[in-house]
Order: C-alpha cells, then sequence, then structure tokens
C-alpha cells in the first residue's frame, strides 16, 4: 500500500530525482516557462510552491531555505527582489500547465510551465 505517499521517482535514484527538480525549478524561474513532461511538471509545481511562498517572507531564514533549492546566489536576488514580491497578495498558485500535446520520440505527454503574471 503506498497510501499518503507523495511524489514521484521518475526511474531515477533520489539523488538525481532531487537534481532534477532543482534544476526544473532554476530553469523555470529564470526564464519563466519551460516545456517539460507532464508528470515532472506535476512534481515540479510542489517545489515551486514552497519556494515561492517562502521567499514571500523576506528575513534572513527563508532565503537559507531558498539557497537550499537554487544554489545560485544570483537566482535568490531575482526571486527576492522580482518575483516574490508579484505574488504579494496571492496566497498560493504561482504557475499554470498548459498540455501542448505529445513527445514525438516516446509520445510522453508534454506541458508548458509558466509562472503566472499577475
Amino acid at each position: 500500500m503506498r497510501h499518503r505517499v507523495s511524489g514521484r521517482k521518475f526511474g531515477l535514484p533520489s539523488d538525481q530525482r532531487r537534481a532534477l527538480l532543482k534544476g526544473l525549478v532554476r530553469a523555470l524561474l529564470i526564464h519563466g516557462t519551460i516545456e517539460t513532461t507532464e508528470t515532472r511538471a506535476k512534481d515540479l509545481r510542489s517545489v515551486v510552491e514552497k519556494v515561492v511562498t517562502t521567499a514571500k517572507t523576506n528575513d534572513l531564514h527563508s532565503r537559507r531555505m531558498a539557497r537550499k533549492v537554487l544554489n545560485d546566489e544570483d537566482l535568490i536576488k531575482v526571486l527576492f527582489e522580482t518575483i516574490a514580491p508579484r505574488y504579494a497578495n496571492r496566497p498560493g498558485g504561482y504557475t499554470r500547465m498548459t498540455k501542448i500535446g505529445f513527445r514525438r520520440g516516446d509520445a510522453a505527454p508534454m506541458v508548458k510551465m509558466e509562472l503566472i503574471a499577475d
């Protein structure tokens, strides 16, 4: 039974899975929109929501918590100075997933993941 077990394995060891999600978070925050598979986007959504919600309280502890995921000082600065203030009055739901079809090679369902412009 897998009651209350969250997250997907993606056929990867845990360290590679965390690295995959961290890379996707960084790409989404840098570019504002990315194209990825639907299952990756579903797991990515929870990580991005937590990072942006943490960044809304602009203090030292929240910067250190964001650094655990982002590991890039320039990106942390962008997150705290431009991205988080955009969502100051929004209680959640910072991302949007739009289905864009199927990947040609393996027919995996693809989505366009983007930060909502608020």
